[in-house]
């Protein structure tokens, strides 16, 4: 790894799932970094989830890791692998701006006590139908930043785009929840959650990229998410990562948003399969049987 005076390393990391060709995109489109990252993982659910002559476009080099299927073991498995100062995880489909890692560098660098860095969407596609690549090229050409750079506290990171300190990392052996299987809904908060006793959580307004949102394979099926959407929240609640009211307040919103939307559902969700999986989680909070891992036999 090269180093420059006073600056620290960094390892992108991206785990991905059934998007073959946005991957391939998404890192080709990550030579537009300023900032070269030191180390570069991609980590497939499965070994045809990469397009290794593909990837031969990105101008550095980019090291596949093989993992098991689900986001949280996926990510340990780049945690495991990273000796830079940083790692910066990526979806698949999110485009950072061009001076994303070297706005990273600077930050990390100048706030010691900043153990999460989240960037600010410029737009999200994962609230809609989803944002074609080339129209999220656009919106980010079209992007206009703020002359100076402002810090926000927050909860957690969003894990399409989180960098973290990775030392405490290391010291304290922390890892995303395995226990929260697949696509593993809110595996972001329950992490970031876990490194509050030694520093900040913040949203730069410096770091700026589109997510896409891609629908396509790769992400739960409905009854599955829907179920994690409420045993989720209550099982990072019961480790003690997320207060009672936020875990009322999530669920309260997705049940009512899932049920109100089920009459005329948007072609790209499956809001009854949605429903189906909060019902059934519910159901299994009040008998003493909920668990994550419950969707791995749905």
């Amino acid at each position: 790894m090269n180093i420059g005076k006073d600056g620290m390393t960094i390892a992108v990391a991206i785990a991905t799932a059934g998007r073959r060709d946005i991957l391939t995109q998404t890192i080709t489109f990550l030579n537009n970094q300023t900032r070269r990252p030191d180390e570069f993982f991609v980590c497939p659910s499965r070994p045809e989830d990469v397009d290794v002559e593909g990837l031969s476009a990105y101008v550095g080099k980019v090291e596949v890791l093989p993992g098991p299927v689900g986001l949280p073991h996926q990510r340990n498995v780049m945690v495991a692998a990273c000796k830079a100062d940083i790692i910066l995880f990526f979806d698949d489909d999110f485009l950072p701006a061009a001076n994303y890692l070297a706005e990273v560098e600077k930050l990390f660098v100048s706030k010691p006590d900043i153990m999460v860095a989240t960037g600010h969407v410029i737009a999200d596609g994962a609230r809609g139908p989803g944002l074609e690549f080339e129209e999220g090229q656009q919106l980010l050409a079209a992007d206009r930043p703020p002359q100076a750079p402002l810090l926000h506290p927050t909860f957690n990171g969003y894990g399409c785009n989180m960098a973290i300190r990775i030392a405490p990392v290391r010291e304290h052996d922390i890892r995303f929840d395995e226990n929260l299987p697949f696509y593993a809904w809110l595996e972001d908060v329950d992490f970031s959650r876990q490194l509050v006793p030694f520093g900040r959580i913040v949203r730069a307004d410096q770091l700026r990229g589109v997510h896409l949102g891609t629908k396509k394979a790769g992400r739960s099926p409905g009854k599955r998410l829907g179920y994690s959407q409420v045993a989720n929240r209550i099982y990072i609640q019961r480790k003690g990562n997320m207060p009672w009211y936020q875990v009322w307040d999530g669920t309260v919103r997705n049940i009512a948003s899932n049920l109100v939307r089920s009459f005329k559902p948007e072609p790209w969700v499956d809001r009854r399969g949605r429903l189906q999986g909060n019902l059934l989680a519910l159901k299994d909070f009040f008998t003493g049987r909920i668990d994550p891992r419950n969707i791995l036999d749905m």
